[in-house]
């Protein structure tokens, strides 16, 4: 891959826009319907596609969460395993007060919004649905949601 090329990749991750990637890796080239078309060739090129994915997939990996970090994240929380920091302000004597950090496990409102997650997940939280047909030959749908909401 050309210093060119390196220059038109790195570009390109920054905001997926061709056309701006390739003004700037080639300077001289002003025109945007040029600059687009020689992005296109660009990013069909094997080498700078090689190394856009690679990019790619070491971002996605240590910048974005799996699925099942996610899962393990929110059963801890169901299950009251997890700790958080809080702000507490403890009173000291007469007028003194001192906020102090101390760690707490999810309470019931917490642990319920993660079990509520959580059988999303796994489709527990399914909605009703009625199907009623009507004289002229068409259907009716009516559903009823889970969460109370019409």
């Amino acid at each position: 891959m050309t210093r060119n090329q390196q220059i038109f990749a790195d570009e390109y991750l920054t905001d997926r826009n061709a056309t701006r990637a390739y003004k700037v890796a080639y300077p001289r080239i002003k025109n945007d319907k040029v600059a687009g078309v020689n992005g296109a060739r660009l990013l069909a090129n094997a080498s700078v596609d090689a190394y856009i994915r690679e990019q790619l997939e070491a971002l996605h990996t240590s910048k974005v969460c799996s699925a099942q970090e996610i899962l393990e994240y929110l059963s801890s929380v169901v299950r009251g395993e997890s700790e958080s920091e809080v702000m507490v302000v403890e009173g000291e004597g007469p007028g003194i007060t001192q906020a102090r950090r101390k760690l707490k496990r999810p309470d019931e409102k917490e642990r319920l919004k993660a079990a509520e997650l959580m059988s999303k997940y796994h489709q527990l939280l399914v909605p009703k649905v009625q199907v009623e047909a009507n004289g002229g030959g068409g259907l009716i749908i009516l559903q009823e949601a889970t969460d109370g909401q019409p």
